[in-house]
Parts: structure tokens; sequence; C-alpha cells
């Protein structure tokens, strides 16, 4: 099962009081694909997923959703579609896990509703999916910083949308962890067809898990296709300001970036 909602970003201009952050973007996000933003520090990353799950109001142009703009559209109805786990979220002091993830359900209540068995079954499977269920009794403000990410993480799953959007998903996270939940976030992907957009800094990991790449520079689209298309040696110097080389990854077979600092260059012979 694939998605069939059309998400498009249209002459969008977003920014922080006289500060224009993004200028007149134009980006087709493909449905039922995963698709990853990438980009140097301060770029706009954050900015444009908070613009597109209508966080954030834009000073110019408008992001549609299956041809609605999505800063007009009910909050409620919104949430039903469109699921976003932010940056650093912060849970309500004393909150369990169980009742945190159980707050993914919210936009499925209807008023004087009560929860329901497809409630239960819909946390139950978030807090499986990302290992979650033996802390469901305890609060969360006693986790650890990966433990609270993959928890966050359950809340968003137990949200069940077509569309999901994950800003930096593997903050806090060792590299095993970080490979989990990507692993989790491509099942989703597989088994549901949910659209996924999260912002990832770490280029390889980016290009073996999305399958759209957008690079983002200077408040706009630099580049935005495969990871063929995109994760390029020219690219990574124009968007991050990197010499580099890049390789076919050996597991993926798609492209790996090796940096080029000042150390650590391999002396040629003679």
């Amino acid at each position: 099962m694939t998605t069939t909602h059309t998400l498009a970003i249209q002459d969008l201009s977003v920014g922080y009081g006289d500060r224009a952050v993004i200028e007149h973007l134009d980006l087709a996000v493909p449905p039922g694909r995963i698709t990853a933003i990438v980009g140097a520090n301060a770029c706009g990353k954050s900015t444009l997923l908070r613009s597109m799950s209508r966080l954030l109001s834009p000073t110019g142009g408008q992001v549609l959703l299956d041809g609605r703009q999505v800063h007009r559209m009910p909050a409620k109805e919104l949430a039903r579609t469109l699921g976003l786990l932010p940056q650093s979220p912060i849970a309500p002091e004393g909150i369990t896990v169980a009742d945190l993830v159980g707050r993914g359900r919210h936009p499925h209540q209807r008023l004087l509703s009560r929860w329901s068995k497809a409630d239960d079954l819909a946390v139950a499977e978030a807090l499986d999916a990302t290992v979650t269920a033996a802390l469901a009794e305890r609060p969360v403000d006693e986790l650890s910083g990966g433990q609270r990410q993959r928890v966050w993480i359950a809340m968003a799953l137990a949200q069940q949308t077509d569309l999901l959007f994950l800003d930096e998903p593997t903050t806090f996270l060792d590299v095993s962890h970080q490979i989990e939940v990507l692993d989790l976030l491509t099942d989703l992907n597989r088994r549901r067809g949910t659209t996924i957009v999260m912002v990832l800094h770490d280029l390889n990991l980016a290009a073996r898990y999305a399958d759209h790449l957008v690079a983002l520079a200077d408040g706009g689209v630099h580049a935005s296709g495969t990871p063929q298309e995109v994760l390029t040696e020219d690219c990574v110097r124009a968007v991050f300001g990197l010499d580099c080389q890049v390789l076919e990854d050996p597991v993926s077979g798609r492209p790996m970036m090796l940096p080029i600092g000042r150390h650590h260059v391999r002396a040629k012979p003679g």
C-alpha cells in the first residue's frame, strides 16, 4: 500500500522577524517514498520541515497537501494525515512513556468518544516497533537521551499518519540505535507506504536510506533527486564547503562520501 497524498511547496519564503531563512523555494515530495533533507547548519532544514507541517507560517508562497493549503486546514484534520517529530521535543513533567505515546492517538479521538481497542493496539505496536514496551510505566524524564528519542518516535508512529516528518530522528542515539531507527522507518515505508520526510546530518546514512535527497543552500534547493544525482563531489563542495571523494557504498550500492580534511591524506608513492 502506498499513500496517494501529494505534497508540494510553491514559491515558499519563511523567516524570523526581518531575517529571511528560505526564499522562493519550490519542491515536490515524492509520495510513498523516503525523502531526506540535508545541508549545512543554519541553512533552513528545520525551518522548511516546520513550515511544511504548518508550525511556521510562510511570509510568501504556500504548502499544498492534496491541493489544499496546509495553513488553512483544520489542525485535527491535518494531524490525522501528517505527523511531525520536532527537534528536541519537551514532555510534560512526570508523564509516563505509555501516556506520552498514547497522545499520538489524540487526532483520532472524536468528541465524547472513548479510548478504543484500536488505540490500544496502535500504542502497543508503536512501543514494540521502537523496543520501548519495557519502559511503558516509567516516567519519560527518567530515561536516557536515546531511550527518550525512541519514545518520541513511538508517539509519532502511534499517530498512524500517511505522511511522517522527523527532524533529526537519530539525535542522541549511538550508531546501533541510529541504524535501528532508520531500519524501522524503512519498514514503515515499505509495509504501509508511509511518505517519510526527515532531516539528517549524516550524508552517508541519508544516501543509504532515502529514495530522494534534497540539499539546501542559500535559502533554497541546491539539488534534488536520487542519492546518485545529489551526493556528488561538486554538490558536497557547494553545499558544505568540503572537499571529498564519492565512492560506491559496498553495502548498499548507493553513493558514499569520504571527507578530505587537512590531515590523514595518504601520501602518493614516489
